[in-house]
């Protein structure tokens, strides 16, 4: 199976140049055969590469050590299901997963393209060939997963330990599921270009394909949060780590565009801002993948330095060169149809709340490259670390919120008085009773004050769309209050699948907030001995230590330590922290030795016990009380349910999918996002 899958690989590389060309051919002659024939390449491309990563799959799991990937990423005494994930646990790997999720998502888009957007196609095709043709040449020449070893060791080096974690089970994944597709919006942005066609058939493909994308980087995201805090043993779950950056980044811009591509649907504005939005985020997911692996940063998540680094950088300066060129050639074509009428309206708004987004994404990318940027001209690396971020992005992440509840609420072209004054009184006085009585009872950190009266601002106008359309419904229908709920959403999934959406981002902000009260005690404790610590709610805790003790398991020999754990007098259990160190099937140390937190979790906050050392029978501790921590995961939770809701597609929005393409003027009150 494994040289099945090692000639796959090969094959897989000459079908997508063939597809490639033919496809762009076909395009630019207007020959239908040539267009089937590299159609018919691509779904060729993905069968090969689906082939190769069966046979990877296959030597992961026979434990084939006579593969360089095998023996250096799993050992013979790992859990089955790291040795499953071990597949994109490393740079051979995961490059070979790129073109696996890049060749399934290519032959799903040219296929459901090749009717819906015919004269798009064929370009878009050959667009995304040439992009397998690099990912499944970087992978055969640079960073080949079948790569032979001169002999076959007994047993391999292992993963990580940081990376056998559930959350490393699924985080990468995600985020790879989220990263691989923008490159189908930016192939059809390509292929409009190309072709000049312009108008709402490219917008139609693009937005599905971009919700696909955010939905993906979503939950990435949050789950790269979620392993962070709870395998890191720092406290925390964002730390504008490089790489953490390179995620957050096409986040940012892919959020922009689902709103901006709203006013073009509407008003036929914004067309140029849309396409440089579409194109930026995929260049930022290339950059994403090139900081990742060419070894310019250091980061927990980064590979280690390679020639895949120079490939990816080639890639990425090609690609831009290229994307600048069919832009900015095209400027005429890419004239709004309309302009601003006010900057009290929703276009407005929205238009504000890109502004926000951008400038975001572009202070997140200064500080990820400055560090670069000054080892270039200096000759010394500076290093930016999270005072920066925050001090930026504090700020302008507040005025987003705001914004959030501002931009579904206003009118559009232009807000009246009485518009304002009807939509916003309610929830104005949401938030300013909130922040009053935050302030009455003893708050006084200012940006937590801010973040908590615009959250429930926000949460206010939320309230309020609900309020009016189930009330309207149960009036007119006479339904429960339940069935009005789910029929109303039902029925204009794209508003309020974005509202549940906004409902989310008010959820993250506050639990963000939440930071501002973080408290951390440095502990030593012998068996036997008693702590007493205050948390930030003014509740009573007490610790005894139940001593340190030691145990083997299937591949690590561990050190713990059980704390008996009580609040305001009432006992809550035993809590246990731990330091893993793993070893292969020889009982040979590998790698540091990794930290097993201990949580406890409630929804006010978090108890988190790191067992940091021990040193003469002390158990050195760090404990700390995090709050509103579990919000944060429940906030992306509903961040991705609303997400899924405004991707599912409607009936009658399916029905209408060729008028809706034609008149560039859909049903209903527009939110995709918002």
């Amino acid at each position: 199976m494994i040289l099945i899958g090692e000639l796959s690989l090969w094959v897989a590389l000459l079908m997508a140049a063939w597809a490639s060309v033919t496809s762009i051919a076909g395009g630019m002659l207007g020959r239908e055969d040539l267009v089937t024939s590299g159609r018919r390449g691509l779904y060729a491309t993905c069968a090969m590469v689906v082939l190769a990563s069966i046979g990877l799959w296959d030597a992961l799991l026979t434990h084939d050590f006579s593969l360089s990937y095998v023996a250096g990423h799993i050992s013979a005494n790992m859990p089955k299901i790291y040795v499953f994930t071990a597949f994109w646990g490393g740079q051979a790997g995961s490059m070979l997963f790129w073109a696996l999720i890049l060749s399934v998502y290519s032959a799903i888009a040219v296929w459901s393209a090749k009717d819906s957007a015919r004269d798009l196609a064929p370009w878009a095709a050959g667009t995304l060939a040439a992009i397998l043709v690099f990912f499944i040449a970087t992978t055969c020449f640079k960073a080949n997963p079948f790569d032979r070893l001169p002999f076959v060791p007994a047993d391999g080096k292992g993963m990580n330990p940081q990376l056998q974690n559930p959350g490393m089970a699924i985080h990468p994944p995600n985020l790879y599921l989220g990263y691989v597709a923008t490159a189908v919006p930016f192939a059809f942005a390509i292929a409009a270009l190309a072709t000049r066609r312009l108008d709402a058939t490219w917008l139609l493909v693009v937005r599905r394909w971009s919700l696909v994308s955010w939905f993906f980087l979503t939950v990435g995201i949050t789950l790269g949060m979620w392993w962070a805090y709870v395998e890191l043993g720092w406290s925390g779950y964002w730390a504008w780590d490089p790489v953490e950056n390179a995620s957050f980044l096409p986040w940012l811009t892919g959020t922009a565009f689902l709103h901006s591509i709203m006013i073009q649907e509407k008003r036929g504005m914004l067309r140029k801002w849309n396409v440089v939005l579409v194109v930026t985020t995929f260049l930022l997911a290339i950059f994403g993948t090139f900081i990742t692996r060419s070894g310019v940063i250091e980061s927990v998540h980064s590979f280690a330095q390679s020639p895949v680094g120079t490939w990816f950088g080639t890639f990425f300066v090609l690609t831009t060169g290229a994307t600048i060129y069919f832009v900015a050639t095209r400027l005429n074509d890419l004239e709004a149809r309309a302009g601003l009428e006010s900057m009290v309206s929703r276009e407005a708004a929205f238009l504000y709340n890109n502004l926000v987004l951008v400038g975001i994404a572009f202070s997140v990318l200064w500080g990820t490259l400055f560090p670069i940027l000054s080892e270039w001209v200096r000759g010394s690396k500076i290093t930016v670390g999270p005072p920066f971020f925050n001090t930026v992005n504090v700020p302008l992440g507040l005025l987003l919120l705001g914004l959030t509840g501002v931009g579904p609420l206003i009118a559009w072209r232009k807000a009246s008085l009485s518009n304002l004054r009807r939509q916003f009184t309610t929830p104005v006085l949401v938030g300013v009773f909130a922040g009053s009585a935050l302030v009455a009872v003893g708050m006084r950190n200012g940006h937590a004050l801010v973040a908590y009266t615009l959250a429930a601002f926000v949460a206010g106008t939320i309230a309020q769309e609900f309020y009016k359309g189930i009330g309207a419904r149960r009036h007119i229908h006479s339904e429960s209050l339940g069935t009005a709920t789910v029929r109303l959403i039902a029925r204009n999934r794209r508003r309020y699948g974005g509202y549940i959406v906004h409902a989310g981002i008010v959820i993250l902000f506050s639990a963000f907030a939440g930071l501002a009260f973080k408290k951390d005690h440095d502990v030593q404790l012998k068996a036997g001995e008693t702590k007493e610590l205050v948390d930030p709610l003014g509740h009573r805790w007490r610790f005894i230590s139940q001593g340190v003790s030691t145990s083997e398991t299937l591949n690590r020999f561990v050190t713990a330590i059980g704390l008996e754990v009580f609040r305001d007098g009432k006992r809550l259990g035993i809590l246990t922290s731990e330091k893993r160190q793993y070893f292969d099937s020889n009982k040979q140390a590998q790698f540091e030795p990794a930290t097993e937190v201990g949580i406890r979790t409630s929804a006010a906050l978090d108890l988190y016990v790191v067992l940091a050392g021990v040193r003469d029978d002390t158990a050195e501790l760090r404990i700390s009380f995090n709050p509103l921590v579990v919000w944060v995961w429940i906030g992306g939770m509903i961040m991705a349910i609303g997400g899924l809701i405004v991707m599912w597609p409607q009936a009658q929005q399916r029905r209408a999918h060729a008028g809706y393409a034609a008149t560039l003027e859909p049903a209903g009150d527009l939110a995709v996002i918002s």
